[in-house]
């Protein structure tokens, strides 16, 4: 929009040398640079006495330089700038920290206004490192995220540069700007910079942060409106009741509930892009083999991509034995197969000879080819990025396509990360699935707990003992999972068989631990987070998480998903030193609750959305502005809003309409180059 695109290496003031700099920051554009928001504020309207000052209070005050500014040179790389200010009413020490563009502007008998905490020693007051401001250039002044090459006022000065520079028109229709009174978009950038008042800031933060959400929503929409297209392979009789009476166990009332919500797809003449996401072991892969059986007596084919060789065997092994006398033709397709049997399972697929593929990456290797691909399912979808599903999904005509998950996900981010698809979520838990114990224990506790593990394993049980790193790091004086494994097998352990397992091992290591640890071989498995997408072994009834305070809280409740699903009574211990604080709060959390969605919501909550938007693996770009957990209210705003403006018009063709058209292309233009 306008001269939003224009290379930043135009604007006034930048120049090719500076431009490195602000690529280097993401700034690639005007429009980047105007869109580039502070980090926060340094508040040079409100002034205080310094005699008036609390400790650690973050202040402004307008001072006079009464000493000569003296540099002491600590080391080679960190030089002091010291000097005392004084404002009538008491003195301060200010120090600067290695600024001497700073200090040299400075001068003894001029008055200043310097801005941030203020700190109070038995005799004075001092500042360590305030912003400082001429008199008259006060107000609200921007701080920005920045380097050594590019400081947050020299960002300012081209932010400044830019606004009276560039054209800025709405991205908001007018009618959705009236609707929810929000202020015009010059406006809103304007006192996101440089806010007049704290007001000013706020409608500021209002419009742009609604506007963040609206554009995703409203792109979202269009993009699963675009996918609503036609489908050559429409379903119209529903053979899944056969193949759940066939099961030698009850389906959950929330697994044939998602089955008919697939079926009505499939059988809606339109694609089927849906998600189906369920806690650990709530049942998707039978909900996934139904599907497979129905798509198979129509007379079609489907895939199911797992992202490790393990899991893929596992897959066709269980499906292998629920399809027995059915006259379905099952094949796997891995990696380390041979030559011979990786050419027979292409040769089944690309006759229509076998009716259901089962496989890693090596699915969408280029000469796979099958015969009538109507179903594509991708588990633990979060291991394979966007290209890869649709390498897949390829290897059709436009196929019906469904994607698993057992990585928890907050419903609140549930409608931003899968905006595009149609979701389903597994509620209930299998019956007969056995119970789990949790317990936060002090590493003091640690001989005790591994008496524990020693009882289940005597008593035939096995378990995980889990580490948060493979190798040692003695900054932080973590044991690795290498040096825990060494010492336990040797020392606690030497007794019983112990095994390793971590993501630097060579794939076909990994595989033949956890095939040893599946056939029971091993009893006790020492291992890194590599387990979270792991197999299923019902024998496995304890797990110990050493340092849990390092591990996420859905992360933890995927560790802790490896046990519990036999019929044995399971533990899960988490081994921790810390007893208070936000660290001790997740910890309760993951020890109090087993529903994977709290929990997830909870670590949300705790953590912010960082951890959940900031994966490239989302295929989402990333929100600048907007917060969801405390923006959830406008989220909800924008998603209504969004969804009136496609009523009226689907596809934003309206004249009022077309700079958000232009803005949605632009941002999926950005994330497909990412």
């Amino acid at each position: 929009m306008s001269n939003f695109q224009t290379d930043i290496r135009f604007l006034k003031g930048v120049g090719e040398k500076r431009a490195q700099h602000l690529y280097s920051l993401g700034i690639d554009t005007i429009g980047a640079l105007l869109r580039y928001f502070p980090r926060g504020y340094e508040d040079f309207s409100n002034i205080k006495q310094i005699f008036d000052c609390s400790a650690d209070e973050k202040v402004c005050v307008k001072a006079r330089i009464i000493t000569p500014i003296v540099e002491h040179k600590i080391r080679s790389n960190m030089t002091l700038y010291k000097f005392k200010i004084s404002d009538g009413t008491a003195h301060a020490q200010v120090t600067i920290f290695n600024n001497k563009y700073l200090a040299a502007r400075l001068h003894e008998g001029s008055e200043y206004l310097f801005a941030g905490k203020i700190g109070q020693s038995r005799f004075s007051f001092e500042m360590p490192s305030p912003e400082i401001r001429e008199v008259g250039a006060g107000g609200i002044v921007p701080v920005y995220p920045a380097t050594k090459n590019m400081t947050s006022s020299a960002i300012g000065k081209l932010v400044k540069t830019a606004l009276e520079s560039c054209e800025i028109e709405n991205v908001l229709p007018e009618g959705v700007r009236a609707a929810y009174k929000l202020c015009d978009l010059r406006d809103a950038i304007h006192n996101i910079h440089f806010p007049k008042s704290e007001q000013a800031l706020e409608r500021a933060k209002k419009h742009l942060v609604f506007e963040e959400l609206f554009v995703l929503r409203t792109g979202l929409m269009l993009l699963k409106n675009k996918r609503k297209i036609n489908s050559q392979f429409v379903f119209k009789n529903d053979y899944t009741a056969q193949y759940i009476n066939s099961l030698p166990f009850d389906m959950t009332d929330a697994q044939k509930r998602v089955i008919a919500e697939c079926v009505r797809d499939m059988a809606s003449g339109k694609i089927m892009n849906r998600l189906v996401q369920g806690d650990v072991g709530c049942g998707k892969t039978a909900v996934a083999a139904a599907l497979m059986y129905h798509t198979a007596k129509q007379g079609f084919q489907s895939a199911i991509m797992a992202p490790t060789e393990i899991l893929a065997e596992q897959h066709y092994k269980n499906l292998c034995e629920s399809l027995k006398n059915t006259g379905i033709e099952c094949v796997l397709l891995t990696g380390s197969l041979k030559t011979k049997e990786k050419q027979k399972a292409k040769e089944l697929l690309a006759s229509g000879k076998a009716q259901i593929a089962v496989g890693t990456h090596a699915l969408i290797s280029g000469d796979v080819e099958f015969s009538n691909l109507a179903l594509v399912i991708t588990d633990e979808q979060h291991r394979f990025g966007v290209v890869q599903r649709g390498d897949l999904s390829a290897k059709g005509t436009h196929p019906h396509t469904l994607v698993m998950s057992a990585t928890p996900i907050p419903r609140t981010l549930g409608l931003i990360i899968y905006g595009d698809l149609d979701i389903s979520i597994i509620d209930e838990y299998p019956r007969g699935r056995g119970q789990i114990e949790n317990y936060c224990v002090e590493s003091a506790l640690r001989t005790r707990v591994f008496g524990y593990i020693k009882k289940h394993l005597d008593e035939g049980r096995q378990g995980y003992i889990v580490c948060p790193m493979v190798e040692e790091n003695e900054e932080i004086n973590i044991k690795s999972a290498e040096q825990y494994f060494a010492e336990i097998q040797d020392g606690e352990f030497k007794n019983y068989r112990v095994g390793l397992l971590h993501g630097k091992m060579k794939p076909k290591d990994k595989d033949a631990v956890m095939h040893s640890f599946k056939d029971g071989e091993i009893q006790l498995l020492v291992c890194t987070t590599v387990i979270e997408v792991g197999i299923d072994v019902p024998n496995a009834a304890i797990m110990v998480i050493e340092n849990a305070e390092r591990f996420g809280l859905s992360q933890l409740h995927q560790l802790r998903g490896r046990i519990g699903r036999g019929q044995y009574k399971s533990t899960c211990i988490f081994i921790s030193d810390y007893k208070s604080g936000a660290t001790a709060d997740r910890l309760n959390v993951i020890k109090n609750n087993t529903d994977g969605f709290k929990i997830a919501d909870e670590d949300l909550r705790l953590r912010g959305p960082g951890d959940f938007l900031g994966s490239r693996q989302h295929g989402l770009p990333s929100l600048k502005i907007a917060d969801i957990y405390a923006d959830n209210d406008i989220l909800r705003l924008a998603g209504m809003a969004a969804a009136n403006l496609l009523e009226q018009d689907p596809k934003l063709t309206k004249e009022e309409n077309l700079n958000l058209r232009k803005e949605i292309i632009l941002m999926y233009k950005k994330l497909h180059e990412n």
